[in-house]
């Protein structure tokens, strides 16, 4: 009985001090400042690195993986960052970071040729769009096929005939530019052609050019 009513009295004890604790104000913890800091470099990886690694954790993350890595260990690290943990960053900045950190955390040397490689990578060029996809593009958006066609008169004529009435012309680009911008009539017939003074000289070039392509 005296053991029924000493475990009656822990509970009602422990009760009453969880109501306590959910009554009571949230703890407030103050981390200290981030002291941490990347090792300065010339090299393009360090300011990449501040930037980007930074993001997701500290510089001394750095600190804590096996001295003297190479160039390929480094990378491959980095690599893993932006593969498996979604690090924002693309596969050039990978290959700048992973430069940065061989030298200065690990065993690579800043004049070695693949840390140059590594550290001023080709600049990305713009995909190379046809000639052909643009002017498809325009033809549909300025409703050149209600008119004409490639290979068969409509209202205005074949695109194919243009390209050979003016096959021999130096200045055949030039005048057909000319003709789609301003337009006219009386070259093929008394049906005008409505002027397309809105486009860029750029579209009006693909246009021209995939005309006298037919």
């Amino acid at each position: 009985m005296k053991l029924m009513k000493c475990m009656t009295t822990l509970l009602c004890a422990a009760q009453i001090c969880l109501v306590s604790m959910a009554g009571a104000a949230p703890l407030s913890i103050t981390l200290p400042p981030e002291t941490a800091a990347f090792k300065p470099s010339a090299l393009p990886g360090y300011p990449l690195a501040q930037q980007k690694c930074s993001i997701c954790h500290s510089a001394d993350y750095i600190n804590f993986q096996p001295p003297g890595m190479s160039l390929a260990q480094w990378t491959a690290e980095a690599s893993k960052m932006q593969h498996v943990y979604g690090a924002p960053i693309s596969d050039q900045d990978v290959s700048v970071i992973g430069a940065y950190l061989a030298v200065t955390y690990g065993s690579a040397q800043a004049s070695d040729a693949d840390v140059q490689a590594a550290s001023n990578p080709p600049v990305d060029q713009p995909p190379t769009v046809s000639v052909a996809k643009v002017a498809s593009a325009l033809l549909q958006d300025n409703s050149c096929l209600s008119c004409h066609a490639i290979d068969h008169k409509v209202v205005g004529p074949a695109y194919h005939d243009v390209a050979a009435k003016y096959a021999n012309d130096p200045q055949a680009l030039a005048r057909v530019m000319s003709s789609i911008e301003h337009g006219g009539s009386g070259k093929w017939g008394d049906v005008p052609m409505p002027p397309f003074a809105q486009l860029s000289s750029d579209d009006l070039k693909s246009l021209a050019t995939f005309i006298m392509s037919q």
